[in-house]
């Protein structure tokens, strides 16, 4: 069962191949002609029709005018193909529509039937697997397996039906190969067929080509060799031609390597460039490829350009920065000798005039060309701007080393502070910043300046140069090295534009082994390259100047910063010197060298305000222990306080110079060597002696806008410190509002600490007062007046220098303080009414005891009594006491206030008391008069109340009705 599907498959694979032999192949038409009609006309299509019908009905339609030629005519006649011209004519256009039908029906049916077959490929065995078991498609299939032959024939007699199962199966697989292999036939023919074609077509090419080989060489036999023979020996003719021009390329090689080590030993630089021009341009050709003798060429000329840079790039360095070195000893031996004799301040700066200029521009003109040529010069400009700041820094350092050992062997000055010197315990062994630190400020100036015109002198030498460098390259129109430098940068610039491509080696170009890597775009022009060389050689020019500015700022800031802790313990004076040359510092090194010195004005800027708050701290520290210890007495005016307030508001119209000529003036002072009348002493006490002492005299009374005040020693302190909030204002303006805030600050202390010393009578506790008089309180009036007089003037200064954005904070917080002032005057005006009025109701309290002396009858004084007499007298003692320390208006003020309660508490006493006898009626009439006499006498007799009337009418309304009345 097994083999039987196998057999019947070989047995017609055999058959197929049988038929599709070669014979096959070679059949003629008479072979095809031999087959029968019946299976011409097997159409499964017309199974109905006969063969006369088909035949007939197929030739009456297709041909209905055909007729067979006559059978009557001569056999021997040729038959032409114009004897067929009529019916050709006839049935042309049926017969080319006919075509065209046919043609596109077979187009169709190939369409289908390739499309069916496509369809139909694969379709049989997928109809077997439907009809046949799967069990019989199974790799294992095996039928001596008895599971296998149980699953195949389950019946119990099934031999027989099994093997007609199979043989069934069989045929039905058989049945569907057989469709499969014919659907794929055609194919396969085809391919064969095609393949035979080919190879005739092979054997004919190849015949073709053996033709072919033979005619050529006959051709080169008979034309060629001839030819040939003249051609090599016109080549070996041009050979010994370039052999020769070779030799002579290698001879001029050589010399002018040998000239070229000359001139380097020369140091021509010029001769030498043109030189290596010319053997880069042999290089970059064609001329030495393949001379084994110069592979060595490259690095002798690379060496020859090193050594060229090397040589341009150390004379430029010495002309533009080692020449300059004689100056610095110049400054620094003039220096010294003012040092040594402090009256000769002569010093006349030397810069380079026109004839100079020219000399110097001369010098670097060469130099710069051979630089531009080599494409070195952005090179050697940054080496050059790394040389100026060592030397730059170099020379600072030169400056201290020479000059300090000279300050520091300078005397003390009489007038310095023993605190301002730090001095080193292990003598000579101090670090340099502790010698700098033991500097007085005025050495330390000195020193300053020194640097100052030290770095000038470096800053004017590179500046000169960077103009020199910018005037080559950009301004040589008309001159006579115009061309040679617009060549030298053409030049550089392509050899900058290509050597990144060389390694990155010194003094490279581009050689003949490189030139397919080096091609400049087409777009990037020779004008374009050329000014981008030209921007990188400015730029370097310029960052060489501008580094040298930062290291010189870089220097003064950080000599700045190792006295950071000593600067804000100075005098004004002293730090003002100190900040004023850091100032022209950086503007002049700005101006040399265009960058902005932030370094320098950082410091300058932290170490003012650490001064200001130094400041503000000692001297807040002070006012606490002046107002502490202040006895509230009256002293007399030192003419130096009222020149400071004369100085102070008449200057709101005088700029800023004038008013900073004169801060030194008023800040000597200050010292403490200087204790003489109104000036403050170690202790802060003012003297009050009136006689005169080194042509200084004094007042008794301040004057402000033609107003006297009386002071006190607290109070002229505070407007010395006033005045030098107002210097330190007009100095530093850049700290206008750190200064304005520490003097409301020191204003608001001020206001609260008298407050609490006079009207909280705290000074009894701290400055030892037994009582707080109304001497005490008009005094503090005065200077409290003084102070809310003067701040309106004090805001007008000191906004000057504020942006006009911070200043509504600020003006409102003055209001404030100003206000403040304000109300502590009359805080104090109140506290002396209250006064008056505690010693009436003391008084008022032992009336009635006096009354009852009124009513004896052996009472016969006239006199006014002794409440009357107490009463008038103090307030007799307090108008002499304010009347000679307070303003008019403000006694005024006052005396009204005790007039009405006066007027008010005695007419109220005196209305309620018991008058029996006539001598009663008498003394109490006396009284009134008395006191209503006094009241008149006041600077407040006068005024009237806000009726209209007298501000003592009760009083007299008093005595009127006492003397209206009838005695009994």
């Amino acid at each position: 069962m097994d083999q039987k599907p196998s057999t019947r498959s070989g047995r017609f694979t055999a058959n197929r191949q049988d038929s599709s032999s070669s014979s096959l192949l070679s059949k003629t038409l008479s072979d095809a002609s031999t087959q029968s009609l019946s299976s011409i006309l097997n159409n499964p299509h017309v199974s109905d029709n006969s063969w006369t019908g088909w035949w007939s009905s197929s030739t009456a339609v297709q041909i209905p005018e055909f007729a067979p030629p006559s059978a009557n005519k001569t056999a021997g006649i040729e038959i032409s193909r114009s004897d067929f011209t009529s019916y050709v004519s006839s049935i042309s256009d049926h017969h080319s529509r006919f075509e065209d039908i046919r043609n596109h029906s077979n187009k169709e049916s190939k369409d289908e039937d390739a499309i069916d077959q496509h369809e139909r490929a694969g379709e049989a065995l997928v109809a077997c697997l439907r009809e046949v078991p799967a069990l019989y498609f199974k790799e294992d299939f095996a039928l001596e397996d008895g599971a296998t032959f149980r699953a195949a024939s389950p019946l119990p007699n099934g031999n027989t039906v099994l093997q007609e199962k199979l043989s069934q199966y069989l045929d039905v697989v058989e049945l569907h190969l057989v469709k499969e292999i014919s659907l794929r036939s055609n194919s396969f023919f085809e391919a064969q067929s095609q393949l035979e074609d080919l190879n005739l077509k092979i054997v004919e090419g190849c015949s073709r080509i053996r033709e072919l080989k033979e005619t050529i060489r006959l051709l080169d036999v008979d034309l060629v060799d001839s030819a040939r023979q003249i051609q090599d020996l016109n080549l070996t003719r041009s050979n010994l031609l370039a052999l020769q021009e070779k030799l002579r390329l290698i001879l001029y090689v050589n010399q002018s390597l040998a000239a070229l080590k000359l001139l380097v030993t020369s140091a021509d630089c010029a001769g030498a460039l043109d030189v290596t021009d010319d053997l880069k341009h042999f290089l970059n050709g064609d001329q030495l490829t393949g001379l084994h003798c110069f592979r060595h060429l490259e690095d002798h000329v690379a060496a020859a350009i090193n050594s060229v840079n090397s040589i341009l790039s150390t004379e430029f360095l010495r002309v533009t920065v080692n020449d300059a070195g004689d100056k610095d000893v110049v400054i620094l031996f003039k220096a010294k000798a003012r040092i040594a004799s402090p009256g000769n301040e002569e010093d006349n700066e030397e810069y380079l005039d026109q004839e100079d200029t020219s000399s110097f521009h001369d010098r670097l003109l060469p130099l710069i060309i051979g630089l531009l040529r080599t494409a070195k010069l952005p090179t050697v400009l940054r080496i050059y701007r790394d040389t100026v700041i060592s030397d730059m820094k170099t020379a600072i350092k030169s400056v201290v080393a020479e000059l300090l050992p000279v300050l520091l062997a300078r005397p003390l000055d009489s007038d310095f502070k023993s605190g301002d010197r730090i001095v080193d315990a292990d003598g000579g062994g101090s670090s340099l910043a502790n010698k700098l630190r033991s500097l007085s400020s005025e050495s330390f100036v000195q020193l300053l300046g020194t640097i100052f015109k030290i770095v000038q002198a470096h800053l004017l030498r590179a500046a000169e140069v960077k103009k020199a460098i910018e005037w080559m390259m950009s301004n040589l129109d008309g001159h006579y090295a115009a061309d040679s430098v617009a060549a030298a940068i053409a030049h550089g610039a392509l050899t900058a534009e290509i050597a990144p491509v060389d390694d990155g080696r010194s003094g490279s170009f581009p050689l003949s082994n490189k030139k397919n890597l080096i091609k400049v775009s087409p777009a990037t022009s020779s004008s374009n390259l050329s000014k981008n060389f030209r921007a990188d050689v400015l730029r370097e020019n310029t960052e060489a100047v501008f580094s040298a500015c930062d290291a010189a700022h870089g220097r003064w800031a950080k000599l700045l910063g190792v006295r950071a802790l000593l600067h804000p313990k100075l005098r004004l004076q002293d730090f003002l010197n100190i900040y004023n040359v850091s100032q022209e510092f950086v503007t002049a090194t700005e101006k040399i060298g265009g960058r902005l010195g932030y370094s320098i004005r950082g410091t300058l800027q932290s170490q003012a305000k650490a001064f200001v708050d130094f400041q503000h701290e000692s001297r807040m520290t002070k006012l606490k222990a002046v107002l502490d210890q202040d006895p509230w007495v009256e002293v007399d005016v030192p003419n130096e306080f009222q020149a400071i307030v004369d100085s102070l508001f008449r200057l709101e119209s005088d700029s800023d110079d004038d008013r900073s000529n004169s801060i030194g003036n008023s800040y000597n002072a200050e010292q403490p060597s200087q204790s003489v009348d109104g000036t403050v002493d170690p202790s802060g006490q003012v003297n009050n002696s009136k006689t005169k002492n080194n042509g200084k005299s004094s007042a008794h009374l301040i004057s402000f806008r033609g107003v006297g005040y009386h002071m006190v020693n607290c109070g002229l302190i505070l407007l010395k410190m006033l005045s030098e909030y107002i210097d330190m204002n007009t100095v530093l303006p850049a700290l206008s509002s750190e200064v304005i805030h520490r003097v409301l600050e020191m204003l608001k202390f001020f206001n609260t600490r008298t407050c609490q010393l006079v009207l909280g009578a705290g000074a009894m506790q701290v400055s030892g007062l037994k009582s707080i008089t109304s001497k005490h309180l008009a005094l503090a009036s005065q200077v409290i007046s003084f102070v809310h007089a003067i701040i309106p003037e004090i805001r007008k200064i000191l906004f000057l220098k504020v942006p006009e954005a911070r200043k509504g904070l600020m003006l409102s917080e003055t209001e404030r303080v100003s206000q403040d002032y304000k109300v502590h005057r009359d805080e104090i005006h109140t506290k002396l009414v209250q006064i008056m009025r505690e010693r009436l109701l003391v008084h008022l309290r032992g009336l009635p005891q006096i009354i009852e002396t009124w009513n004896r009858v052996d009472e016969t004084d006239v006199q006014p009594s002794q409440f009357a007499r107490s009463l008038t007298k103090e307030v007799g003692y307090l108008q002499r006491v304010l009347s000679r320390t307070l303003h008019e208006a403000d006694v005024q003020e006052i005396f009204k206030e005790v007039t009405i309660i006066f007027d008010i508490q005695i007419s109220d006493a005196f209305a309620h008391v018991d008058i029996n006898t006539p001598q009663a009626k008498a003394r109490l009439n006396c009284d009134i008069l008395h006191i209503l006499g006094c009241i008149k006498s006041l600077p407040s007799a006068k005024l009237y109340n806000e009726s209209g009337t007298p501000i003592a009418g009760q009083l007299e309304s008093l005595v009127q009705r006492i003397s209206a009345e009838p005695e009994q």
